[in-house]
């Protein structure tokens, strides 16, 4: 494992389109709320943090999906976000973007990791 990777969750922990897991990071010496979700097959992760006013997403712990299962929804205003990108298509953040975790999946031990060193860039 590297040294900034984090076991956050199992891979067989996040079905498609099903709950996702929460977990803390630390950023900037403050903890922070975040979580991943399985989309088509991937393992997406961001901030627990609507852009709008900073709301966490989920409104009952780890529902993230609307009831089609096709985008993230916001629990205080309804804003949807694709879950691939994280970007907002629908609500009063439209255009905006949750932010966005390095996660990936380890084949060799089934893990799902976290890099510990930040946020990827924005467009990625």
């Amino acid at each position: 494992m590297a040294a900034h990777e984090r076991v956050i969750a199992s891979c067989a922990d996040l079905a498609n389109s099903g709950d996702g897991i929460r977990f803390v990071l630390e950023q900037d010496g403050d903890a922070v709320q975040a979580f991943a979700v399985r989309y088509r097959g991937g393992v997406y992760a961001y901030l627990n943090s609507c852009p709008h006013r900073g709301s966490e997403l989920d409104w009952l712990p780890g529902v993230f999906f609307d009831s089609d299962a096709a985008t993230l929804v916001c629990s205080l205003h309804g804003a949807r976000f694709e879950p691939d990108t994280g970007r907002c298509v629908e609500g009063p953040c439209r255009g905006g973007r949750l932010v966005k975790l390095a996660v990936r999946e380890r084949a060799g031990d089934g893990a799902v990791v976290i890099d510990g060193r930040g946020t990827v860039p924005a467009g990625e």
